[in-house]
């Protein structure tokens, strides 16, 4: 997957565009350590349509959704990870897990779950499989985290009535 911004990373893996001193967290995340994205100027309808439904779970709820729709029988797990990794995921042979950054800040932890949650819904047939289609890497990373912020928007603005930007 290509590298982004954040250093979120995904099964493909990749390098994060700045160097991060993990070393130097214990077992609590420094903030200054992650580099946290802005919100997009407007969350497409697409993506308000499709996280909509995923907005008001929990992780166990999620989970049974995920697994209902991907197919997978689907673990979430927190982990420490990297400060350049936000999480992950990896699916094979009817089981996927998709591995959170346990550092990052709670709203975080949610927007990286989401952002890999869609990949998995979205782009399951892998990144061999998206290369092919000669559209680049950046669009399905975009795609992900669009779907993420729709979905962490009321969370995050405190804007519990829905609206988006």
């Amino acid at each position: 997957m290509a590298s982004r911004r954040r250093g979120t990373q995904s099964s493909a893996g990749s390098t994060p565009e700045r160097s991060y001193d993990c070393e130097s967290l214990e077992s609590e995340y420094d903030p200054d350590d992650f580099d946290f994205p802005d919100p997009p100027e407007r969350i497409p309808e697409w993506a308000r349509r499709e996280a909509g439904k995923w907005r008001s779970l929990n992780g166990f709820d999620i989970e049974l959704m995920a697994e209902e729709i991907s197919g997978f029988q689907v673990e979430i797990r927190y982990v420490d990870l990297p400060c350049g990794v936000w999480g992950l995921q990896v699916a094979r042979g009817g089981r996927a897990r998709l591995c959170i950054n346990s550092r990052l800040p709670d709203i975080w932890r949610r927007f990286a779950l989401f952002h890999e949650l869609y990949h998995l819904i979205s782009h399951s047939r892998g990144e061999a499989f998206w290369r092919e289609t000669f559209q680049p890497m950046s669009r399905f990373e975009s795609e992900a985290d669009l779907f993420a912020w729709a979905a962490i928007w009321t969370e995050w603005s405190g804007d519990w009535q829905g609206e988006f930007s």
